[in-house]
């Protein structure tokens, strides 16, 4: 039977592809950036267009949450014969302030009558490489108000590990993972890191936030989630007081599925370390 994956392309999607046993079909808007195994199916299809989708043959789907289509893409799935649906969730939905976006999905998902589990990440470490590679590769500076602002971060073969798992094995029916990654670091210690993987010392540039967020939407980023990201608003646009009582802790699941302890910030750096020289 087959496993197919959306967002196959994408930083946990790839990996997901790339780990998984039998056969696997990578749906992707651009083939042209799937560069698999000969052994992997890759078709163009869109979430955005549901039809698009090829789901005959298939057995289980890792689900890149897309609010606007889910219903209709996991109402297919489930017609198609799906059995097990794994969800790239968030860990915003456990903490309650993810109400409109990776929520419905999970219940579109859970209402489906088939296996689910739900993967909620937290921080993922790969945004760095938007918001502070530009800066990094142009002159080894970094654009951040807070440098010692917190933050958890977790590398996305970590997540790629917990999917390939409940996608390949039973026992995770109707259950959600937290993925927190390791303990929180400050943005220094992160520019640190990064810094010691590719052999240069960062500085961080002395900005204001509204500077700090004029250049993350320069770079791409939309504006709420800039807002979000920068601590200027909370999740969803609301008020960042709501994270006042926010804890870093280190969930214990991935450990407990794995065996193993979260990769680190410095591990991940070294990972990425093509993605900050340029």
């Amino acid at each position: 039977m087959t496993t197919l994956v959306t967002g196959a392309t994408g930083n946990v999607g790839r990996l997901v592809v790339r780990g998984l046993a039998g056969h696997v079909r990578a749906i992707t808007r651009d083939p042209a950036k799937a560069d698999f195994p000969p052994d992997v199916e890759v078709v163009r299809a869109d979430l955005d267009d549901p039809d698009s989708i090829p789901f005959d043959g298939v057995e289980k789907l890792y689900l890149f949450v897309h609010p606007p289509t889910a219903q209709d893409v996991v109402d297919r799935a489930v017609r198609a014969g799906v059995r097990r649906i794994v969800t790239l969730s968030s860990g915003a939905v456990t903490y309650g302030y993810d109400k409109t976006h990776h929520l419905p999905v999970e219940q579109a998902v859970e209402a489906s009558g088939v296996e689910w589990t739900h993967l909620r990440p937290g921080e993922f470490a790969v945004n760095k490489i938007d918001l502070w590679g530009p800066s990094i590769r142009e002159d080894g500076t970094i654009v951040h108000p807070e440098p010692d602002a917190l933050g958890q971060p977790i590398h996305e073969a970590d997540i790629a590990d917990v999917a390939i798992k409940v996608l390949q094995e039973d026992g995770h029916a109707g259950k959600a993972y937290d993925l927190s990654g390791p303990p929180q670091l400050t943005q220094r210690d992160m520019a640190r890191d990064i810094g010691a993987a590719i052999g240069r010392t960062l500085t961080f540039q002395d900005v204001t936030t509204e500077e700090a967020l004029a250049y993350c939407m320069s770079v791409g980023w939309p504006e709420e989630i800039a807002r979000y990201v920068l601590g200027i608003a909370g999740y969803e646009g609301g008020d960042p007081d709501d994270f006042a009582d926010y804890e870093f802790v280190v969930s214990p699941d991935y450990e407990n599925l794995t065996g193993r302890p979260y990769r680190t910030f410095a591990r991940w750096a070294l990972d990425h370390v093509a993605d900050f020289r340029g």
